[in-house]
């Protein structure tokens, strides 16, 4: 149910603001929404998951948290970020 750690050093390089980022919140909204999405297939097929389903909303909670975030910081960063992960619309 967890994206790869070669999913996840691609998510890092493609969103880093500078050389060896992991922690800015391009990068952890990006995981997140990988994560997201691989947790949305499960349910497809497991739709009995409630567990599962509980770390699914704590993630979706915590990327609205850092999306949030990133708005309130630099609008031109949201805009950007939400575009390029293609999240709104």
């Amino acid at each position: 149910m967890s994206i790869t750690a070669d999913e996840k050093a691609r998510l890092m390089k493609e969103f880093a603001t500078k050389e060896g980022d992991t922690g800015s919140p391009e990068v952890q909204v990006a995981i997140l929404t990988s994560r997201i999405t691989t947790l949305t297939e499960h349910f497809k097929t497991h739709k009995k998951d409630n567990h599962g389903r509980r770390g699914l909303l704590k993630m979706v909670a915590q990327r609205r948290k850092l999306l949030d975030y990133t708005k309130a910081k630099d609008e031109a960063r949201y805009q950007d970020l939400i575009k390029r992960l293609g999240i709104r619309r």
